[in-house]
């Protein structure tokens, strides 16, 4: 297929490459040094969005918020100007389910159809095509996409109409956020009570509390290893996403306000680059 994509960064390059790799032909936007391995393996640059989505049967976008998205689909020279009737826009960025449904209005629109796809599994699972993926949109829509959305996950769900898939990223980040800092908390107390942090989560990984963020993370803080990863600055931005978000439902999340105040005590100290599991440092005093 003819397969735009916009959106190049940690996690939309080698979600490219498995596209490419699978034999299709991709038209890119902003190639920069990460990037540049897409045009050696054969894509091709285009110098807009509009010209990226003229040349596609399908636009695949992964960008890091919001506002990008708006501006990616509904520029001058955005996607939804250069789209052909029947388009296919899949957007596989972390957004508001809100703006989700509004965007997917311009884009049926214009003629073209939507599915809203964001991911979850992290850049390991990106190069390795084993995604998360939570979907929203038509049956059709979403048919159209899955061959795709193969390429690039491992557990696909159809969540709903548009706008389900961001919902249900939202309340993915909701419990990983939760869930970081209360290992954070556990991994703390035992570092305060002098017991051996590796000991308590290797016991802990047979019981009840035994979890994939205390398998991972948990070992990140005790090696205080805090490579992204997910950028604190990320998940934060996503923890916005889901108050707005349940305040316009009429939700309450008082513990996703908790940890949305302690990840930025972690912005202010300049750790927004780091893994999301560094939310430890703000509980260690920032030693770590």
């Amino acid at each position: 297929m003819r397969i735009g994509f916009i959106g190049l960064g940690v996690m939309g390059v080698p979600m490219a490459l498995n596209l490419i790799r699978a034999g299709h032909d991709l038209t890119v936007h902003r190639i920069k040094e990460r990037s540049k391995v897409l045009v050696e393996e054969g894509a091709v640059a285009a110098p807009s969005a509009q010209e990226v989505a003229r040349r596609s049967e399908v636009v695949i976008l992964m960008l890091p918020d919001t506002p990008d998205v708006e501006q990616v689909l509904t520029a001058e020279d955005g996607v939804v100007a250069g789209l052909a009737p029947g388009t296919l826009v899949i957007d596989m960025s972390s957004i508001s389910p809100v703006a989700t449904v509004d965007l997917a209005r311009r884009v049926h629109d214009a003629g073209g159809e939507y599915v809203d796809a964001p991911v979850s599994g992290g850049d390991v699972g990106a190069r390795d095509g084993t995604l998360t993926i939570f979907v929203g949109g038509s049956d059709a829509a979403v048919g159209r996409a899955l061959p795709l959305l193969d390429l690039m996950g491992r557990t696909i769900t159809h969540m709903g109409p548009v706008g389900a898939g961001q919902a249900t990223k939202v309340v993915n980040q909701i419990i990983v956020a939760l869930t970081i800092e209360a290992v954070a908390e556990g991994m703390a107390v035992a570092e305060a009570s002098g017991i051996d942090p590796a000991t308590v989560r290797e016991a802990l990984s047979g019981g009840f509390a035994s979890s994939r963020v205390l398998e991972l993370h948990g070992q990140r803080m005790i090696d205080r290893a805090f490579e992204p990863g997910f950028r604190i600055r990320l998940h934060r931005k996503d923890l916005g996403i889901a108050l707005a978000s349940a305040e316009h439902y009429g939700a309450e999340l008082p513990g996703t306000a908790a940890v949305a105040r302690q990840m930025d005590q972690a912005l202010a100290r300049s750790w927004g680059e780091l893994d999301h599991s560094a939310l430890f440092r703000v509980l260690d005093g920032g030693h770590g």
